[in-house]
């Protein structure tokens, strides 16, 4: 196991130095990464679709700083878009009733949300439709 654990280790910190990522996202990556060069090493078939790794993500930590993970696949977005979640039978409203997000929630990232808010306030959109009433 300890060829295995360090090939993880070197494969996990190239992706670490080409992106940010938490402590918690380092390590069950290490395990995970891990456990599939095992598996397939041992000649195990590993699961097209992991569904106990994507049940496991928690919703509050789906969204995060620069990417938001789609809980019903587990892929990383910038956004999660409608037709995304149209490949899943999902409306954007059934996604956040189903994980129980608000429905004013963006799924998008923070990041991306700050920067959103940032040019509206910048573009005072409500300062021109006041002028066109007068």
């Amino acid at each position: 196991m300890d060829d295995y654990l360090q090939s993880a280790l070197e494969i996990v910190k190239a992706q670490a130095g080409s992106r940010a990522m938490t402590e918690d996202e380092i390590i069950s990556m290490v395990k995970s990464v891990a456990n599939g060069i095992a598996a397939i090493t041992a000649g195990h078939a590993l699961p097209a679709d992991d569904a106990s790794a994507v049940a496991a993500i928690d919703p509050k930590k789906a969204i995060k700083e620069a990417s938001v993970t789609c809980l019903e696949c587990g892929k990383s977005f910038k956004v999660i878009t409608a037709k995304h979640l149209a490949q899943h039978g999902l409306t954007p409203e059934a996604y956040k009733a189903k994980y129980g997000y608000k429905k004013t929630q963006a799924l998008c990232a923070k990041s991306l949300v700050r920067e959103r808010r940032a040019k509206m306030k910048d573009m005072k959109l409500w300062e021109r439709r006041g002028k066109k009433a007068e």
